[in-house]
């Protein structure tokens, strides 16, 4: 257990913020790469009357603590589920509702993995393993791709922002997604985005699904360009008992696109 003065440096490290119903059950909410907690404000007005909402930055995202980040420590994505764990505790959190969208999906994975006892339930939203073709793996993504996606990164990460972020998002009839995820990009570290997103799209969690205990409910979008359809099936059918739903909202971010259907979908795999 965290000492007074540790918690209190563990919530500003990673920017910790809670809203809602301090006597209601506790529902976490973590961001995706190259976003911050800001891409949850649509989605936590559904959830403030009833739950206690906790929203945070990773380490070298929004509003966190730069002065933090250790390569050493987020060279993997080990690094990011101590800080949940630690949050978790500073707070005195317990059957908690984790809500991870993209690579915090997995990373709520591996700290439900570490303490199951700290969790109710995990909600992952448009959840991948592995990026990577392997196999018979479909990660939707060749080995290639990826080493040339990084390396337009490194070379040029505002550029690689304003390509590639309209396409992350999806939805080209309403541009204003894409434009609100590349803003949240190009607000991000070029050199921590550089080194979380070879460790993002370089992972490999498939071993760690069927070690899953606490009750998933795995979200997925349609025409989503970087955790497709037979990805989330994947996810859906390693991690035991968990429960698969479909969502109507297109592209990887719908808290950005369809904040009140993802919220609807939350809520009712919540019973």
């Amino acid at each position: 257990m965290l000492q007074p003065t540790e918690a209190v440096d563990v919530l500003r490290r990673n920017s910790v913020r809670e809203s809602g119903n301090p006597a209601g059950r506790p529902i976490v909410f973590a961001h995706g790469f190259g976003c911050s907690q800001e891409m949850w404000r649509r989605v936590l007005p559904h959830f403030e009357s009833d739950y206690r909402v906790i929203v945070f930055d990773h380490v070298g995202a929004g509003d966190s603590d730069l002065a933090a980040y250790d390569r050493a420590k987020y060279d993997s994505l080990h690094g990011y589920a101590d800080d949940v764990l630690e949050i978790l505790d500073a707070l005195s959190l317990e059957d908690v509702v984790f809500v991870g969208h993209s690579v915090s999906a997995m990373i709520g994975v591996l700290a439900a993995n570490r303490a199951p006892e700290r969790f109710g339930r995990l909600v992952l939203v448009g959840p991948s393993p592995r990026y990577i073709d392997d196999g018979d793996y479909i990660g939707g993504f060749t080995r290639p791709d990826i080493d040339g996606l990084l390396d337009t990164l490194d070379g040029n990460y505002l550029g690689w922002s304003e390509a590639m972020a309209p396409v992350i998002a999806g939805n080209p009839d309403r541009p204003e997604v894409g434009a609100e995820l590349t803003a949240s990009f190009c607000r991000t570290d070029p050199a921590i985005a550089g080194h979380f997103a070879r460790v993002t799209f370089l992972s490999d969690n498939r071993a760690d699904l069927p070690e899953v205990t606490v009750p998933t409910v795995v979200l997925q979008c349609a025409e989503d360009a970087i955790a497709p359809v037979p990805v989330g099936l994947y996810v859906h059918e390693r991690i035991p008992g968990s429960t698969f739903i479909q969502l109507a909202a297109s592209g990887h971010t719908p808290n950005l696109s369809d904040p009140d259907e993802l919220a609807d979908a939350i809520r009712s795999s919540l019973g």
